[in-house]
């Protein structure tokens, strides 16, 4: 499952109905440990809520224990280029969002922010994972300029299906110089 982002006008107009329509079958997709990879606004609405810059709290389909408040229209966005940390590689992407989030109990950072500002700006963290749900602040071609991360959540969607699986390697030489590219590109 594939959940991106969008502003918040956009929020506001799909807030309702993935809570009201989509969320019992959401979660019984994550209870059946279905993959799932939110990008930003998508990542927000998972959570327990989104708190507006206007103060307008969307309430989010709760499926993992977070939550985020943007901080008012006087406050700083967090745009650039972001590198992470995250299972022994780095994930690079492009951040754009307004919004503080927070993990509750039982949620992990995707990954540790080498450089950008991440989840909050605050405690290092970027993204969310629980069971085979990850929520995350990055865009920009995330899966192309990360083969590594990609083929990683490929797994974990076969897995469900089929087990173990050894994905038959490919020529990743574009995505890696685009990878090594946009890490250099962000850490300058």
């Amino acid at each position: 499952v594939f959940i991106g982002g969008a502003q918040d006008r956009e929020q506001r107009r799909v807030a309702d109905d993935l809570r009201e329509l989509k969320a019992d079958a959401l979660r019984e997709a994550v209870e059946r440990d279905v993959a799932v990879l939110a990008v930003c606004g998508g990542y927000q609405l998972l959570g327990r809520f989104y708190r507006t810059a206007e103060g307008e709290e969307l309430p989010g389909v709760g499926l993992i224990d977070l939550w985020t408040a943007h901080p008012g229209p006087k406050a700083k966005r967090f745009i650039g280029n972001v590198v992470i940390k995250w299972d022994g590689a780095t994930v690079v992407g492009f951040e754009n969002h307004g919004g503080r989030t927070h993990l509750g109990e039982g949620v992990k950072p995707l990954g540790r922010v080498v450089a950008g500002y991440g989840n909050n700006g605050e405690d290092g963290g970027e993204g969310a994972v629980y069971r085979n749900v990850f929520g995350t602040y990055l865009h920009g071609a995330l899966l192309p300029k990360n083969p590594e991360f990609a083929d990683h959540v490929i797994r974990t969607a076969l897995r469900r299906r089929h087990g173990d699986v050894t994905l038959a390697p490919l020529d990743d030489r574009i995505e890696v110089a685009a990878h090594a590219a946009a890490v250099r590109l962000a850490t300058r």
